[in-house]
């Protein structure tokens, strides 16, 4: 699957990344979401992959990325400058010096050579960038708290997302509204460990990632906030009960903006998210004898048009 999705994103790919701590345990306070926060931009930065928004929790993260095709050409020099980046000085695991890599390289021997290929491997690389992350973090956490063992559950989870404006705000939305679906804020602004709150105190590389959706965030912060006569509806949160009471009782719609402050499976697990004919396209077509695959409409929302890769066997909300 993910060599067809690269052959029909061509240039860059959007992920909606998320992992989760073993057992789901609240292990993170204020200090190791903050150094999480920062290990996210220095892991993204040294990968070549930009980070659009993330939201980083008591026992899990979102980021949503974009990520440039692999074998994307890059110099000796940046090369060297993004392993600087990850590590300055030598550590037990990478004891190989910046200026030894650089001399490696400018030789171009068999060491050389063997270098630049495995770092060149890590750029570009959506599986590359989540290990290196978690790897970097998990060691980090162990020895703060002098303890051992693993700290994630499992393998993370990933959506790919179509590159249109509407579906990664729409996602972005999602990410940022966590803090607001945890009741730890009643405003994501508030909120300093995701995208949308490092943006607003100020943070260049947040506002950067999210003019990805839009550019001076005015068109983001209706689909955060919702606007018109539902506004007061549409800023608070609302239940699970109340969310399936409208949905399927009633056979109704929520507005976007309560929806996207509900936990809604589409987002971690729809595989794919996009348009129909996106969708359609990043599946393929079917194996013969096989059911046809399909691109599954969005319910509960008014969702422009947006479809996912895979049904929901446990219903919407999660």
């Amino acid at each position: 699957m993910a060599g067809r999705r690269r052959k029909v994103l061509g240039a860059v790919a959007y992920y909606h990344l998320m992992s989760r701590t073993v057992n789901g345990e609240a292990m993170f306070g204020n200090r190791e979401r903050e150094v999480f926060r920062q290990m996210i931009w220095k892991v993204a930065e040294f990968s070549g992959v930009r980070v659009i928004t993330y939201a980083v929790m008591k026992n899990h993260f979102h980021i949503l990325v974009e990520v440039p095709p692999q074998g994307t050409e890059i110099s000796d020099e940046e090369l060297v400058r993004r392993y600087r980046l990850l590590y300055p000085e030598p550590t037990p695991w990478q004891p190989m010096a910046a200026e030894v890599l650089e001399g490696h390289l400018r030789d171009n021997f068999l060491e050389g050579k063997y270098l630049r290929g495995e770092l060149t491997r890590r750029m570009h690389d959506v599986s590359e960038f989540m290990r290196t992350l978690k790897l970097r973090y998990t060691l980090w956490f162990n020895r703060s708290r002098e303890r051992f063992g693993p700290l994630w559950s499992a393998r993370f989870k990933s959506v790919l997302v179509e590159g249109d404006r509407f579906a990664l705000r729409t996602v972005a939305a999602y990410i940022d509204l966590n803090a607001v679906r945890a009741g730890l804020v009643e405003d994501p602004k508030d909120y300093r460990f995701c995208g949308y709150g490092e943006a607003i105190g100020g943070g260049e590389l947040a506002r950067d990632g999210l003019a990805a959706v839009d550019r001076d965030l005015a068109g983001y912060r209706q689909t955060l906030y919702g606007s018109g006569s539902a506004e007061k509806l549409e800023k608070r949160s609302i239940s699970r009960e109340e969310a399936l009471r409208v949905l399927e009782k009633e056979k109704g719609k929520l507005p976007l903006a309560v929806v996207l402050r509900c936990r809604v499976r589409y987002f971690s697990d729809g595989m794919i998210l996009g348009s129909e004919e996106f969708v359609r396209e990043c599946l393929g077509e079917s194996p013969p004898g096989k059911r046809e695959r399909l691109a599954h409409v969005m319910r509960g929302a008014d969702w422009k048009g947006l479809r996912v890769g895979t049904g929901l066997r446990k219903g919407l909300f999660g």
